[in-house]
Order: structure tokens, then C-alpha cells, then sequence
């Protein structure tokens, strides 16, 4: 079991938990013992992740942009740089919120099986529910309002002022930039330090993710156990494939656009970083091999791809906005949550400044969408519908984050006139026809 990579074993886990669970439901005494013994070693998981929101996207957004060094030497390289992955990032989580709202899986879920998830976990979901109405019926500039927390640490006390947390953790890297670097060093060390720390400790909750999996599967069979519920399920899971494809789909047409580049050169210079950012769901790991296919394969001179990727690796990580941003949906329309357009379209501010703080890391994904659910009055146990799947879908988008640096690195190269030839030529003869 050890030798296993951690998505098989997450897999196994949630196979395991869903055979377990029918198999106890057999016995008379078997669906109350899982209820008494094995669900709350899922619900302690769902909180471990809850645990560590806040703190994360604190720490890595504080790092993200101090490690900007300095605003005012910020070149035309750099702004288009970062408002091109702005651009992509506000674009996935509009495709990801189009996808779900025109398949709407949630909504395939019977109302009887909806009131069992309503009972079974979504304890606070009224009062949730009443929470969004109000958001919904404030004026127009009301989450402008709600933008500037008051006091930080009330702010930081739950995770449903997400929003706040991220506005304060930009503002405070912006400062810490603008002050003296002699100065600023503690701090940003000691940021730097805590960034590391959290990011161990997700390695460490992801470690018992099968185990949570487990947990998690066998509780919502045996609480849940309608067919419709797994239907729609997979129904999400092709939601976020969909949208993935659609993003690989805009990358590849902007590449032809802008840099005259044919598709298969562009999806064959970047394919060895697909399979390793697929195979490894971190875009921080891929992050030399996607350097090196970027300079040595798809003409992007060394300069370029030096600054955009490592940015990239850290604030753009368009396949994780949409999936969070799919994710909300599907979890509000399970629990009959009917979002508003104006708390839709909070959830594309949130997604988009959530991913700036995402850390580069397996399962990190699935801790910033805690913030979006709190921002959006979504029960946050409906995260234990979905975890079951989320390790195959964090392989995906993980892809999706790594096409998506090597994109914007050719469309920023391009901008500045230093998108050359590759250095090596390593397709066959049909390489002058490609090219």
C-alpha cells in the first residue's frame, strides 16, 4: 500500500468505503455503526481541511506578491503578464459557472434524497440558505462593502469572510513591497516560513485523505443511498472534464491567434509537462520540465519564460477556478440553493483572487474552495459529495494550469518580440509542416 501513489490509494479508499457501506447495510446494527464510528473520522477530515483555509491563502498570497520584489520596476512584461492571467483565470471560472448552470447536475437529484443530504449534512444549510437571501436582496454595492473587513481578526474567525482574508492579504503584501527590503525581510521571512509550514501540513492532511474518502463514502451510501445521487455525481465529474476541454480548446485558439503557432505544435511542445502535471497534480513540481519544453520547444527565450512561469505556478490556476467554481454550484443546487447572478458573480471574484493564493500542491484546490462556499452561503459539508472524485479531477486541472502558464508564456513572449524558434526540432520530418 505504500508504494501506491496517494490517487490510488484515494480511489481504493473510496471503492472500499462505497462496497463497505452496502455490505453493512445488510445488517441490521451496520448503518448506525457507521453513522457512530465511521462517519466522524470523514467529518474530522472535511475539518482538518477547514482548519487550514484561512491560514493558507493568507500565507501564500502575503509570499505570492512580496515575491514580486518591487512594484515599481514592474515592466510592461510584467502587467500583461498578470492581467493576462487575471484574464484567463475570470474566463475559466465564467466557463465553469456557464457548463454547470446549463447541465445543472444538482438538480437531478430527487427531492426526497435532497432532504436526506439536507438532514444528513447540511445541520446549518436553513440557515445558510437565509444568509444568502439577504446577500441577494442588499443593494448593488454591497459586496464592495463586504470587500473591507472591519477588524481582520474577526475577518479571519471564519471562513466564511474568505473575501476579506484575501482583500487584507493583498493589501498587505502590496505594503510590504513598498517599504524598504532591509525592513520588510522579517516579515516576509517570516511569511515565507509559515507559507512552508501549511503547505507540510497539507501534505500531511492529504496523507489521510483515503482514509477520509473512506469514511466519507460509507456515511453519504448509507445516509444517502439513492442511485440519483451517484448519477449526478458523474454528471459533476463530466461538468468539470467539460469545461477543462473547453479551456485546453481557448488556449489552443489563442495560441493560433496571437502567435501563429498551429495546435499541434503548441499541444506537442507542452505534452511531456501535461503528463507530469497530470501524473503528479502539482504545478509546482511540473515547473521545470514546463520551463524547459517552453524555451527549448516552444520558442520562448529563457527571459521571458523565467519570469511568467514561476508567477504562473503561482497565481494562475485557471483549471482550479473552474472546478471550484463548478463545484459551488453543483454543491448549492444538491442542498436546492438557487444563487443569484449577483452572488454568481461574487463567486467569479472569489474563485479568481482564491487561485492567486492556491498553492501549487495536491490538494490545495480543495481547501480554497472552503472560501468560496463560505463567501457564497454554500454548507461546506457538501464537500463530502464531491472529495469521492476529486483526486482524478485535481489531475485534471492540474493540466489545465500547467497548458495555461505555457500559453499566456507564449503570448507574453510574442508581445515582446522574443517568441523565437525552438532549439530542438524533436517531432520528424513533418516538423516544417507543424511549424
Amino acid at each position: 500500500m505504500k508504494k501506491l501513489a496517494l490517487h490510488w490509494k484515494i480511489l481504493i479508499g473510496m471503492v472500499l468505503g462505497v462496497v463497505f457501506a452496502l455490505i453493512m447495510t445488510n445488517i441490521s446494527w451496520g448503518a448506525g455503526f457507521i453513522s457512530d464510528w465511521i462517519k466522524p473520522f470523514g467529518t474530522i477530515f472535511i475539518s482538518a481541511l477547514k482548519l487550514i483555509a484561512i491560514p493558507l491563502i493568507l500565507a501564500a498570497l502575503i509570499k505570492g506578491i512580496s515575491d514580486l520584489k518591487d512594484i515599481s520596476s514592474l515592466s510592461k512584461m510584467g502587467t500583461r503578464t498578470i492581467i493576462t492571467y487575471v484574464i484567463t483565470t475570470v474566463i475559466a471560472v465564467t466557463i465553469g459557472l456557464l457548463v454547470v448552470n446549463t447541465v445543472q447536475p444538482g438538480k437531478t437529484i430527487t427531492e426526497d434524497t435532497r432532504n436526506e443530504l439536507i438532514e444528513a449534512y447540511g445541520g446549518d444549510a436553513e440557515a445558510k440558505r437565509l444568509a444568502a437571501k439577504e446577500q441577494q436582496e442588499a443593494g448593488p454595492l454591497q459586496a464592495l462593502i463586504d470587500l473591507v473587513p472591519e477588524n481582520i481578526f474577526s475577518a479571519a474567525s471564519s471562513n466564511r469572510n474568505m473575501l476579506q482574508v484575501i482583500f487584507f492579504a493583498v493589501f498587505f503584501g502590496i505594503a510590504l513591497i513598498l517599504i524598504p527590503e532591509e525592513q520588510g525581510k522579517t516579515v516576509k521571512h517570516f511569511f515565507d516560513g509559515v507559507n512552508d509550514v501549511i503547505l507540510k501540513m497539507v501534505d500531511l492532511i492529504m496523507l489521510a485523505a483515503p482514509y477520509g474518502v473512506f469514511a466519507l463514502l460509507a456515511a453519504l451510501v448509507v445516509e444517502a443511498p439513492s442511485a440519483d445521487l451517484f448519477a449526478a455525481l458523474a454528471m459533476y465529474a463530466l461538468c468539470v472534464v467539460g469545461g477543462l476541454l473547453l479551456m485546453v480548446v481557448l488556449y489552443i485558439f489563442i495560441v493560433k491567434i496571437f502567435t501563429k503557432k498551429s495546435p499541434l505544435f503548441f499541444l506537442n511542445g507542452i505534452a511531456p509537462a501535461q503528463l507530469l502535471a497530470f501524473s503528479t497534480s502539482s504545478s509546482a513540481a511540473t515547473l521545470p520540465v514546463t520551463m524547459e519544453r517552453v524555451t527549448e520547444h516552444l520558442g520562448v527565450e529563457e527571459e521571458v519564460a523565467s519570469f511568467v512561469l514561476p508567477v504562473g505556478a503561482t497565481i494562475n490556476m485557471d483549471g482550479t477556478s473552474l472546478y471550484q467554481a463548478v463545484a459551488a454550484l453543483f454543491i448549492a443546487q444538491a442542498f436546492g440553493m438557487d444563487l443569484s447572478l449577483s452572488v454568481q458573480l461574487g463567486i467569479i471574484a472569489t474563485a479568481t483572487l482564491a487561485s492567486i493564493g492556491s498553492a501549487a500542491v495536491p490538494g490545495a484546490g480543495m481547501v480554497m474552495l472552503v472560501g468560496v462556499l463560505g463567501y457564497a452561503g454554500i454548507p461546506e459539508a457538501g464537500l463530502a459529495l464531491i472529495f469521492a472524485v476529486d483526486r482524478p479531477l485535481d489531475m485534471c486541472r492540474t493540466v489545465i494550469n500547467v497548458t495555461g502558464d505555457a500559453a499566456v508564456s507564449m503570448l507574453v513572449a510574442k508581445s515582446q518580440g522574443k517568441l523565437g524558434e525552438p532549439h530542438v526540432k524533436d517531432w520528424d520530418d513533418n516538423y516544417e509542416a507543424v511549424k
